[in-house]
This record gives C-alpha cells, structure tokens and sequence, in this order.
C-alpha cells in the first residue's frame, strides 16, 4: 500500500478504482505482501526448521488458505468448520493441529477419521473421550497436552491465554498428573507438549519466561516429547507507537532450548502472517457535529470489523486522497450500527473530509473477515485479492436475499 500522486494504491490498483467497481466496505489483499510475510516468518526460523501451522480463526478464507498452502504451511484450527475448510484447501492432514478448550465429540470422530497430526488437548476429560472414541474405531490417535505456564505476555488483557485465570490448558501439577494415566494408553500417544501464552505479543521476553517454564516441566517429566508447539501471538506493528518483534531473538532462544530438548517445534502464527496484508475501504456517509464530538459516520461498522469493539483494539484510519487541509480538531470515526461501541478510532489532526470520501482502515487481515456477523441484518461486504494490477473476487459481497 503506497501513495502515488497523493491518490492510495494497493499493489498497482488505485484504491478509488475499487470502489467505484465494487463498493464500500471492501476488504482488499495484497498476495505478494502476504507472500512476502510467509517467506520472511520461514527466513526467520530457517535453522529450526519448525513445523508452521497457520491460525486458521485468524483468517479462514478458502483462497487465502491456499495461496499459504502453496509455501508448505500447515493449519492450526479450533472447530470442525475450520478444519474442513484447511482440507478443501488442500492443506494435508498431517500438517493439521486441531486446539481448543472444547471440542465436541463429533469434532473428534471427525480429526481422528482425517488422521490428522495432533489433537491438543486441554482437559483429562477431553483425553478420557478421544481414548473412547480411538478404542471404538481401533485407532491410535495422536495428541498434545496444554500446559498453562502462568505466564503473563504483557498484551490486551482480552488476549491473554497463558495465565492461571484464563480457561487455557493446564496447570503444572494437573498437567504432570494426566502425562502419568495416559503415559501407557493402548489408544492415545502423547506426542506433543502444547502452549501458547497469548496474542500481539511484541516482546520476546515472555517467550524467555515461557521456555524456562517448559524446559523445566520437561525435566520434572522425564517424558520424550516428541513436538513442542510454542502457539503463536507474535505482534506486529498497527502504529510507530508499537515495538517491532525481535523475531531474531526469538528464534536464538529456541535454539538455545533445542540443545537441551530434541524435539520438533510447531508454531502456529496468524497476525503475523496475514494482519498487515488487508485493509477495508469504507464511504463516508455523514458528518455529524455537536457541541462536544465531531463524527465521521462511515458505511463499515462493528459487524465489518469486530477488534475495536470487542478488543478496544487501535488501527490507523487514512484518506483514500491526501489533500493536505489538515483540521487541528479531534474526529471520532464510527458506523452506523445501533451500539456505542460501534466505532474505529479517535483522530486529531486528520485533513478535511467530506460526505461521499473514502477512508482506509488499516491491517485488518487478522481477525477481521473471520470475527465478522450479520448483526443489524448487514451483508458481509466483499474480499478481494490483488496481485499487481490483477484483481480477483475471494468472497462475493453478500446481499440481502442472502439473508432474508
């Protein structure tokens, strides 16, 4: 995404072309920077050689699925929806990781019929109906076991999954416990040791904190692991406010773990694969003024686009067109759905507007289109993915008689 001739081009298509063939809000991809972030997280970790499994929740569209395929990537999913759709993209079972802390019992007739790699677990209930349902089919299924390392990632509170209060995996005691009873199961074989502390991590200080935690329930243990999922959460830059993750640091510290442990890393990234390849086009509808707020009413809303409301998560909001007529006021840019949590961002000194502009929320490719509903009766609005100058439909734009 650039400026050339102060009008906003994504790739080599100018953002205003867009809209005037397919409308407002529209979610619209750049494949050769989703490309390049693949190629960069694998440049990385290259002297691991981890296993990389995509978050599919972070973005489950079926074209964006295949595009990851095609460098070798896996999937992690949470649902059997997730799962199914990993598949039809081609994305081979033994590079599938189904997590969550409650699975359903057909979920799990439906990962051990695909035999997928790993089922990671979370509770000993959940182990006792997977051991079920293996000596039903005659089976050996493959699991992981999730450790809570009560490790706090220092991120939105409404992120965080690595601490003793979250619903997350295990503790070390419960953990240690059920490695015990299922050590010697007929039917399920513990193979991984699973964790993951959180999301928009943008240090890796916690990380630090979370391999000691491993290393030493390891060696309490004594059990041969045979993968250790490290989860995802690395952060990545929605404004100049937000630290770059050290991805170098990272990656010696986990070095530095395998000479301990010989094991197998998984990762399982999401936000930094895909966030920073998406923005939503979106029209200004109104512009409303009273004595203490002036608004920007703009056609996405909460339903488009869930992370503010839901997070209290930030995103740049630009022009479509630079101008230059700043207004040293404070715009507060909100849809037109019926809550007050309905809104994207409060800016001052943004340049002059008016109705019928188009603004561009920014990194919207985590979490956005996979987070979004049909509240208020909204259609979905339309993906788009953009390689060069070429254009291709990922998702048609919803209609009413769609849902009524």
């Amino acid at each position: 995404m650039y400026f050339k001739k102060n009008k906003l081009f994504i790739e080599k298509v100018d953002a205003l072309k867009i809209v005037r063939k397919y409308g407002t809000p529209t979610y619209c991809y750049s494949l050769n920077r989703l490309r390049n972030n693949i190629r960069n997280f694998q440049r990385s970790f290259k002297s691991i050689s981890p296993l990389i499994c995509f978050s599919v929740k972070s973005n489950n569209n079926r074209q964006i699925l295949k595009e990851i395929k095609k460098f070798g990537v896996g999937a992690d999913v949470v649902s059997k929806g997730e799962m199914m759709q990993a598949l039809k993209a081609g994305i081979l079972p033994k590079k599938i990781v189904f997590s969550g802390v409650g699975k359903k019992t057909e979920e799990l007739k439906f990962a051990i019929e695909k035999k997928i790699l790993l089922i990671n677990t979370e509770s000993e209930s959940e182990i006792f109906e997977i051991e079920r349902l293996a000596k039903l089919k005659k089976k050996i299924v493959n699991i992981g076991i999730r450790l809570n390392p009560n490790i706090d990632a220092k991120t939105l509170k409404k992120i965080s999954t690595g601490k003793h209060e979250d619903k997350f995996g295990l503790t070390e005691k419960a953990f240690l416990n059920i490695l015990n009873k299922f050590e010697n199961s007929k039917y399920v074989k513990v193979k991984c040791l699973s964790v993951h502390i959180g999301s928009q991590i943008t240090d890796y200080k916690p990380y630090l904190k979370m391999l000691n935690v491993l290393d030493l329930i390891i060696k309490k243990s004594k059990y041969f692991f045979e993968y250790v999922d490290l989860g995802g959460g690395m952060g990545i830059q929605y404004d100049r406010k937000t630290k770059v993750f050290n991805y170098k640091k990272y990656n010696k510290i986990i070095k530095k773990f395998l000479k301990k442990h010989n094991v197998k890393i998984i990762f399982e990234p999401g936000r930094s694969i895909i966030a920073d390849t998406a923005i939503l086009l979106s029209s200004v509808i109104y512009i409303k003024k009273n004595k203490y707020k002036n608004f920007i009413i703009v056609d996405a809303a909460m339903n488009d686009f869930m992370r503010k409301a839901l997070y209290g998560a930030n995103h740049q909001i630009i022009p479509s067109i630079k101008n230059g007529r700043i207004l040293h006021k404070k715009f507060e840019f909100v849809g037109p759905i019926c809550e007050s949590t309905d809104k994207f961002s409060a800016i001052k000194n943004f340049q002059k507007l008016k109705e019928k502009d188009i603004i561009i929320i920014c990194d919207v490719g985590a979490y956005g289109t996979s987070l979004s509903s049909n509240y208020n009766l909204r259609p979905k609005p339309t993906e788009i993915l953009i390689k060069n100058s070429t254009i291709q439909i990922i998702n048609k734009r919803q209609s009413l008689n769609d849902l009524i």
